[in-house]
């Protein structure tokens, strides 16, 4: 069975792996591939997995009702139900209140174990007080539509701490792995939430498939310390070595990625100090394969031209990190706009004057764009 994990604040014990509800397999029509996904989490559950999170917008509405229904054939105190709010779809009280009447309607059941406000950032945070959404999810604990109330993030550091010291949480999910250990709230968030006593649940913690799979002198390096062991499971075990870290979410999309991820998590293993020091070398060995030194400092910015440098950049170098064909061509083609590409680069020279970092910003834009779009194009 697969190891569990102490909230003492809460007094209940969850499974250190949680199944994430976003990328279950698919039919050639983009529904969710409803037997295999139900076989999925039945074998999950079976080996001791009794964490399951989805959300109200995953596989375009369709994850709640289809969760709803593959559970309904459990007893339900068997398992941890987690779904979010959609905070950006939240423009009053009343679209709260409506939306989480449609969440139990969809998974058809009497109250959510763990409930979440999805995603916060600085803005929808500051909207959710303004408009008395927290008041509202601390009445539906009150009256016992939801057991434990918490929230999501992808923002800074700073906001993170604004949230995190509002209330008294009864948990948090960030997102954090070895290679992001400074984004968002990173290992200073992590840390806040230990020193606070807010039981942690992790979210990408594979990098959404980018530490799976990994280029083959890096996935050599990690053969040198265990042959049998695959390139996510270093990842786990990373994350699942913060003692605070109570769900380690999976968002698994086929057989095997639930056959590995159990085999990981049943009779679960941190790293070991000299593991702990190869995870640290190898996290570098990716960090130096960097197509350039852009630190996202914002300096060069804006740019007459109306070029997102760093934007640019930051794909520019994940894709030399990670060799990802697929996750570079969606970002290159679907989340940057035509107009703050690198081909609309005027050579003026004025972010070069200000990069920190003595950066030749023009030749290697012309170098990404014409990288970027041999990948996609070619």
């Amino acid at each position: 069975m697969v190891d569990k994990r102490l909230m003492s604040g809460l007094g209940i014990e969850t499974s250190l792996l949680g199944f994430g509800c976003m990328r279950f397999p698919t039919d050639p029509k983009g529904a969710i591939d409803e037997k295999t996904a139900e076989k999925m989490i039945d074998d999950a559950i079976a080996a001791g997995v009794n964490y399951i999170d989805t959300a109200y917008p995953y596989h375009n509405g369709d994850s709640e009702p289809f969760v709803g229904r593959v559970l309904g054939k459990y007893p339900r105190d068997s398992y941890f139900l987690a779904t979010k709010l959609p905070c950006w779809q939240v423009n009053s009280l009343e679209d709260a209140e409506k939306l989480f009447d449609s969440q139990l309607e969809r998974l058809n059941k009497d109250y959510v174990d763990f409930y979440l406000l999805h995603s916060l950032n600085i803005n929808t945070w500051r909207k959710m007080k303004e408009l008395g959404v927290i008041e509202f999810c601390e009445k539906l604990k009150a009256d016992g539509k939801i057991r434990y109330l918490g929230f999501s993030f992808h923002d800074s550091y700073e906001v993170f701490e604004e949230i995190l010291t509002y209330r008294k949480w009864d948990f948090c999910q960030i997102q954090l792995n070895y290679m992001d250990t400074g984004e968002q709230a990173g290992i200073r968030g992590y840390e806040l939430t230990e020193k606070l006593g807010v039981p942690l649940v992790i979210m990408e913690p594979v990098k959404g498939g980018s530490l799976a799979v990994l280029p083959d002198d890096i996935t050599a390096e990690f053969k040198k310390l265990d042959p049998s062991a695959s390139t996510a499971s270093w990842a786990m075990r990373w994350v699942g070595s913060l003692p605070n870290v109570k769900v380690i979410l999976s968002g698994m999309s086929d057989e095997s990625q639930v056959k590995d991820n159990l085999e990981t998590f049943t009779d679960f293993k941190p790293l070991n100090d000299e593991e702990k020091a190869a995870v640290e070398r190898i996290a570098g060995l990716l960090e130096a394969r960097v197509n350039n030194g852009c630190t996202g400092c914002n300096y060069c910015m804006p740019c007459p031209a109306g070029v997102n440098i760093p934007r640019n950049f930051k794909i520019w170098n994940t894709y030399g990190i990670y060799e990802n064909v697929n996750s570079t061509k969606w970002q290159w083609e679907h989340d940057m706009d035509e107009a703050q590409k690198a081909k609309n680069c005027i050579s003026c020279g004025k972010c070069e004057k200000a990069c920190p970092q003595k950066l030749q910003i023009r030749s290697d834009l012309k170098k990404l764009q014409s990288q970027l779009d041999g990948l996609c194009y070619k």
